[in-house]
């Protein structure tokens, strides 16, 4: 069995991170009975398992109703629109995705005497007045803003899943998702590394909000990845940082794009997005201290299989059908 879990459930499994997580289970030996509601994920991302008889896809929606499952001794909870463009068109949907959801999903490891692990956000530290931002920091967001419907939903999901643990026992863990990238992101949900890869791939303006000196910091999926697994099978209750340290600005990741696509596109500037944090990088001490995680993948090397991947599915023909 990998990673100690025989059979798991993974709300919003067919999702950009979901499916890769998914994968990865499958691979280790565990069963895994994928939810989602094909809202912003895709049945695509999970097309090379539909055959795995570890494998099962359900199209449900956490948020609406509880899951009714056995034999199940672990729980992640991934399902919520993590795009702006995708949180931003779906406002309702998203904070039902943070309370009911994170309940239900709460219950199901409940009723099964399983692990829960809440896979939460960076988004929980708002436009952080902490750099890097670590696991004690409270965050400084803006609760009725334009991003407050994701940014909340996950804080209120951490609540919850603290209050499971203190009130009801249940073995919870909590991970906190900095900005992951990689292959099966849609290119129309917003996000800067599949928005920047496209219009470069296209021959477009590559389109940077604000002037460009705001910083993220980018964790390839596979990364990503092995850290949520890493947290579900350690014994640190969390939050956990999950992300790449390695800081670089809007601006510079634009131009790196470019290089890497071989790229003629020009860079231009448009007005910046409210509330759009400064500055992003994580503490990953933690991480390394409990789980002995950190990033493996550089920057410039996910980019590229990013890229290469966005080549085969996409360039030329404007769309793919998986998200």
């Amino acid at each position: 069995m990998g990673n100690g879990f025989g059979r798991a459930a993974v709300t919003g499994g067919a999702g950009f991170l979901g499916s890769h997580l998914c994968e990865r289970l499958v691979a280790a030996g565990t069963e895994v009975l994928c939810l989602d509601n094909l809202v912003t994920g895709s049945a695509g991302n999970v097309e090379a398992l539909r055959g795995d008889p570890r494998f099962e896809l359900v199209d449900h929606d956490i948020a609406r109703s509880p899951v009714h499952a056995g034999g199940i001794d672990l729980v992640v909870h991934m399902a919520s629109p993590a795009s702006p463009e995708h949180y931003l068109r779906l406002p309702l949907e998203t904070l039902r995705a943070g309370s009911a959801g994170t309940e239900h999903a709460l219950e199901l490891a409940e009723r099964n005497g399983a692990r829960f692990l809440l896979v939460s956000t960076s988004e929980v530290y708002g436009d952080p007045l902490e750099h890097p931002q670590s696991e004690e920091y409270w965050g400084n967001v803006n609760p009725i803003g334009p991003r407050s419907v994701y940014d909340e939903a996950k804080r209120y999901a951490e609540a919850l899943t603290s209050a499971h643990r203190s009130c009801r026992g249940t073995d919870t863990r909590i991970a906190r998702v900095f900005n992951t990238y990689g292959p099966r992101m849609r290119p129309d949900d917003g996000r800067m590394v599949p928005t920047f890869v496209r219009q470069a791939l296209a021959g477009e303006p590559i389109t940077v909000a604000g002037d460009g000196t705001q910083t993220r910091s980018l964790c390839y999926v596979g990364d990503t990845v092995r850290g949520l697994l890493g947290v579900a099978a350690g014994d640190w209750p969390g939050p956990v940082n999950i992300g790449n340290p390695d800081e670089l600005t809007v601006r510079g990741l634009a131009e790196l794009v470019r290089e890497l696509a071989g790229s003629a596109s020009p860079i231009t500037h448009v007005p910046a997005v409210v509330d759009d944090p400064k500055r992003r990088c994580p503490d990953i001490g933690l991480a390394e201290r409990e789980l002995d995680w950190r990033p493996a993948t550089s920057t410039r090397e996910g980019l590229l299989r990013t890229i290469m991947w966005f080549q085969r599915n996409q360039h030329g023909t404007g769309h793919v059908s998986v998200g």
